[in-house]
């Protein structure tokens, strides 16, 4: 994993160093932007609310609830290290995707698609993801980015 988190700003990306990962403002400005584009991401891919909680760590039905509502209002509370990192899995994924497939519908689509790929024997990305837990989810990230020739 990079040594450092990369954090949108406005005019580029800054890192943030390990020692600060658990700092709660910081994770404080990154959950609202990361929260809404994960629910951006889980509408494309039509995910129901058990596989976005199951993507999201397996939070509580009221948590996942309050980031819900909370990605509307803007009034969410700090996510953790764990739930920012497995955002930016499906992040890279969705990026990965569309990357690869010129056809949306079809990049919007994969992560249900029963795959023939060896890790996935047979079952779908999302599948495999929802029962490997964050492990599954490097592994999707990183065939995606090894197909598409990179970790850009």
């Amino acid at each position: 994993m990079a040594e450092h988190l990369p954090v949108g700003t406005g005019g580029g990306f800054e890192t943030i160093p390990p020692d600060k990962r658990s700092d709660k403002d910081v994770r404080k400005t990154m959950s609202l932007p990361a929260i809404r584009a994960f629910f951006n991401v889980a509408d494309r891919w039509e995910l129901l609310v058990e596989e976005r909680r199951g993507l999201l760590g397996w939070p509580g039905a009221s948590t996942y609830h309050k980031y819900r509502q909370g990605a509307k209002t803007g009034d969410i509370p700090a996510l953790t290290y764990d739930a920012l990192i497995r955002i930016s899995l499906v992040l890279g994924m969705f990026k990965a995707l569309h990357i690869l497939y010129s056809e949306q519908s079809l990049a919007d689509r994969w992560i249900k698609l029963p795959n023939k790929n060896p890790i996935f024997a047979g079952s779908s990305p999302l599948a495999f993801m929802m029962a490997s837990g964050i492990d599954g989810m490097y592994q999707v990230r990183r065939l995606l980015d090894a197909r598409r020739g990179g970790w850009n």
